[in-house]
Order: structure tokens, then C-alpha cells, then sequence
């Protein structure tokens, strides 16, 4: 499945322009290897690295949706890896 495809499907991106740009813009990673073209293919078991907002969500697939359903249909077919909200070398500094 093309990425682009799968980040609208898993509601990752409102659009599928919006995932499209995404993957266009270099700045995600395919099992740590730089994305640069929206055509990607994804496969069960690839970890994806996605900057949304302000935030960088790290992702694996576990299965291919086959259309874009409601979320909790998206998020079953996949599983955070980054499961705590900030890394704290980024964290804002506490006083």
C-alpha cells in the first residue's frame, strides 16, 4: 500500500493531500530510512517515524486497513512505539 494512502486510512493526515505532502517532504522515515516519494510502499511489520505538529510519532504496522474507517478501526492496525507523551530532552525546562 502506498504511504500516503495509508496515513489517510489511519487518519494520520485529515487528507490524503495533506499525507501526500507529508511523505513529500522528507522529513519521515520508513525503518529509519528517509521517505521521499508519496508512492512508498508499506508492509505489515514497518516501523514509521512521523513528525505531526509539533510532535514525531513513531508507528508499527500490524495490518493494512482496506478502506478509512472510523479510528478505532485505524488504530487497530497498528501500535505506538513511543508511548510516552514527550521525550524529555525535548521537554520544556521546569522551574
Amino acid at each position: 500500500m502506498r504511504i500516503d494512502k495509508l496515513l489517510w486510512f489511519l487518519r494520520l493526515a485529515k487528507t490524503r493531500t495533506v499525507a501526500q505532502g507529508l511523505a513529500q517532504e522528507g522529513h519521515m522515515r520508513l525503518n529509519g530510512r528517509r521517505i521521499e516519494r508519496a508512492h512508498q510502499k508499506v508492509a505489515p511489520g514497518d516501523v514509521l517515524t512521523v513528525p505531526i505538529g509539533a510532535h514525531v510519532r513513531v508507528i508499527e504496522i500490524l495490518a493494512l486497513p482496506t478502506r478509512r474507517g472510523p479510528a478505532s478501526e485505524a488504530q487497530a492496525c497498528y501500535r505506538v512505539l513511543d508511548a510516552s507523551p514527550s521525550h524529555p530532552v525535548a521537554a520544556p525546562l521546569q522551574h
